[in-house]
């Protein structure tokens, strides 16, 4: 079963929020969060990516920019831009995109869920990446923003979610750079957080969605604090990490793309003739062709759109990972023809998120940075629960989630 807890968040005064809000610390590089922040002192990127504080190149990894960030933490509750409520509850936090709208109610995870198996992954992790977070984690003592979850449809939860949806949010705000609407509510009647306590507590897994890296570091550092604490009990709230658990059903994942940069010494002649032993390969002409349905995937090479239809027995039905379209093109593409095997390291390619359209991969493959692109038939959030549930593990850049959480609606304080 899924153990969870409401929790006494951290969170901005209502006046504030849309000053201290901001977009994940993954998502953007120094500079960008430099130019967001701009002189805005309320910015999460304060905390969050705490190098804008220091002279332009400064590292990230930098000691003095971890210190920097617990250092605001404390400045935002000094000035009163960042209040802890006085009760412990739980949170409904709702997306809008392109007219859909997706709820997630936010809660503490417990660390030994992620330990023994009961939240589950598909992807695997970096020990330094893992590192970052967990540095950033120990000295806030918090986790400042959440990780990402999904959980099988609950009728329950559905209903009581519902409910508030329909009165006045805490907060609603359309965000600056992606143009979605969120919104956010408070949990705090009694009855309604044992409802959500008991709903979860019958469902045999949760599914990380997005932010692998954030769960281990959380979970790791929330293990690091029972292990270093010889009056442990279990019931501290550094057992517990800040997570945002969406329905499932009720998720958008985008196809998340590939350019190359070389076709391995191959000309455009030879490239399409290799795949043609794989793949019925159809030149779609010069208007932008997107993959329909999967094992279908559109390729950009000089000019022209091409339909690249798997043949039947270059995949297994059977097999989780076999049947994904990121591990067919993977294997048959990336690796048999074009030499590129470890998809984490090498320089030839690069990934592209389908927000950004196939627009994106036409321009960089006819501004001669990159030699041709690949795009891919969305995976299922049913694929990565059966690929969880088998123990197996997705390959890189298989997934890619819209709307992104927002940072600095709640935070988790672990003392």
């Amino acid at each position: 079963m899924a153990i969870i807890k409401p929790f006494k968040g951290i969170r901005p005064p209502k006046q504030y929020v849309e000053e201290v809000e901001s977009r994940p610390y993954d998502v953007l590089d120094s500079e960008e969060a430099r130019a967001e922040a701009g002189d805005n002192e309320k910015s999460l990127y304060h905390i969050i990516k705490p190098e804008i504080d220091f002279p332009v190149g400064t590292s990230e990894y930098d000691q003095r920019v971890y210190e920097k960030a617990a250092e605001n933490f404390q400045k935002f509750q000094d000035k009163g831009w960042l209040v802890q409520d006085s009760k412990e509850q739980y949170y409904i936090y709702a997306q809008t995109m392109n007219g859909k709208t997706q709820y997630g109610l936010v809660v503490g995870a417990f660390v030994d869920d992620y330990m023994n198996g009961t939240i589950k992954k598909h992807e695997l992790t970096r020990r330094d990446k893992e590192e970052d977070r967990m540095k950033h984690v120990r000295v806030n003592n918090a986790n400042i923003e959440p990780v990402f979850f999904a959980y099988p449809d609950n009728d329950v939860l559905d209903t009581l979610i519902r409910r508030y949806a329909a009165t006045e949010p805490e907060y609603s705000f359309i965000a600056p750079v992606d143009g979605f609407e969120h919104q956010f509510w408070v949990v705090s009647d009694d009855a309604d957080i044992a409802t959500i306590t008991a709903e979860f507590a019958k469902m045999p897994a949760l599914y990380i969605a997005d932010g692998h890296h954030r769960s281990a570091a959380a979970a790791l550092v929330g293990a690091e604090k029972a292990k270093l604490n010889p009056n442990h009990r279990g019931d501290e709230e550094y057992n517990y990490f800040m997570a945002v658990c969406f329905q499932a059903s009720q998720l958008t994942i985008l196809d998340y793309n590939r350019v190359v940069k070389d076709l391995n010494g191959l000309s455009s002649e030879e490239f399409l003739d290799k795949l043609s032993a794989n793949f019925c390969v159809e030149d779609k002409g010069t208007d932008i062709f997107k993959p329909a349905e999967l094992h279908e995937f559109s390729l950009y090479l000089d000019g022209h759109w091409y339909s690249l239809k798997a043949k039947q027995g270059t995949y297994d039905n059977n097999d989780p990972i076999g049947v994904l379209d990121v591990d067919i093109s993977s294997r048959l593409i990336l690796d048999e023809i074009l030499d590129i095997k470890d998809l984490r390291s090498s320089q030839r390619i690069d990934f592209v998120g389908g927000l950004r359209g196939l627009a994106e991969l036409k321009r960089r493959v006819d501004s001669g940075e990159m030699r041709a692109a690949l795009a891919l038939y969305p995976v299922s959030m049913q694929q990565i629960m059966d690929i969880a549930d088998s123990g197996k593990i997705m390959p890189p850049k298989a997934t890619w989630f819209e709307p992104k959480l927002r940072s600095g609606l709640v935070i988790h304080k672990l003392s």
